[in-house]
């Protein structure tokens, strides 16, 4: 048997290929729907008088609301960028930080009622998503 000659370069671990389909439109998607939070959250740190409320039972300070957004976003946009790169944990990451931000955006609605509507279908359209997202690895290649 002949060996295989070395032709200098090193073969990477990074090969992954790029996410297609359903996984790509989830990882886009939490890439914006991060970055949106983070603004959200940086309004509310910053005591802008954008949001007011009436009585609400879920009503926190808003600087308290302004910090849960930003780490969520965060969070978000960073598993956005681990679903386009194609890594073994974001699917399931991705799934379950859209449905936190879609409960914290539920809890907000009386704050900003409008954006969090819009905010919270895109959630769910996240889930949805990465719910129907096909992996030809997980499944053995079929």
């Amino acid at each position: 048997m002949a060996a295989t000659p070395d032709t200098g370069r090193q073969r990477s671990v990074y090969n992954r290929k790029p996410a297609v389909g359903n996984a790509l439109f989830a990882g886009v998607a939490l890439t914006v729907s991060g970055p949106l939070s983070i603004l959200q959250g940086i309004t509310a740190i910053s005591r802008d008088r954008v949001f007011s409320s009436l009585g609400y039972a879920y009503r926190f300070d808003l600087t308290t609301w302004g910090w849960i957004h930003l780490v969520i976003g965060v969070a978000l946009f960073v598993t956005g960028v681990g679903i386009l790169l194609d890594m073994a944990w974001a699917r399931g990451a991705g799934i379950a930080l859209a449905g936190i931000s879609l409960i914290t955006q539920f809890m907000f609605v009386p704050y900003y009622p409008v954006w969090s509507i819009i905010v919270m279908t895109f959630d769910l359209l996240i889930v949805w998503s990465l719910s129907r997202s096909f992996h030809p690895a997980a499944s053995g290649g079929r």
